[in-house]
């Protein structure tokens, strides 16, 4: 519930300009999410959203660049910790999830990760397949991720 809440607060701010956690609260309910102030101010928090500045002079919640630069490890185990099984199958890495968590795991991947030996990513509703370039280089990955699981 906690991801989905916090996906909805960064799609909400995207799409409109939320000035008060008030209006985020009320964006929520509207969108079938009820949770108290008290959340809303922790989701802020760890979504690392700041207040910045409009031409109108008012102030509105945008993501912080430092989120997006220091946050990934964390975003990452987060998917990760919600049900992630790794497997390998030959070169390629397989990742099951939890239905509708593989699209952001992939995507965490693909943005966050140096992996030169990754040929790509392909996603479904709950299973991924990271193609890599060789045997070793699927083993070292599946590897790599179960140890960030813990």
């Amino acid at each position: 519930m906690k991801s989905k809440r916090q996906q909805e607060i960064l799609d909400i701010i995207a799409q409109e300009e939320i000035e008060t956690q008030e209006q985020l609260l009320e964006r929520l309910r509207e969108r079938g999410i009820s949770t108290t102030q008290a959340t809303i101010s922790r989701d802020i928090k760890q979504l690392h959203l700041v207040k910045e500045g409009t031409p109108g002079g008012l102030y509105k919640y945008v993501v912080t660049q430092r989120r997006a630069a220091h946050n990934f490890t964390e975003r990452l185990k987060a998917i990760l910790r919600e049900g992630v099984a790794f497997d390998v199958a030959q070169n390629i890495a397989v990742a099951k999830t939890m239905p509708g968590m593989a699209n952001a795991l992939a995507a965490a991947v693909d943005d966050g990760m140096d992996i030169p030996d990754m040929v790509g990513s392909l996603a479904g509703d709950d299973t991924i397949i990271f193609i890599m370039r060789t045997n070793e280089a699927a083993h070292d990955f599946c590897e790599e991720m179960r140890t960030m699981l813990h």
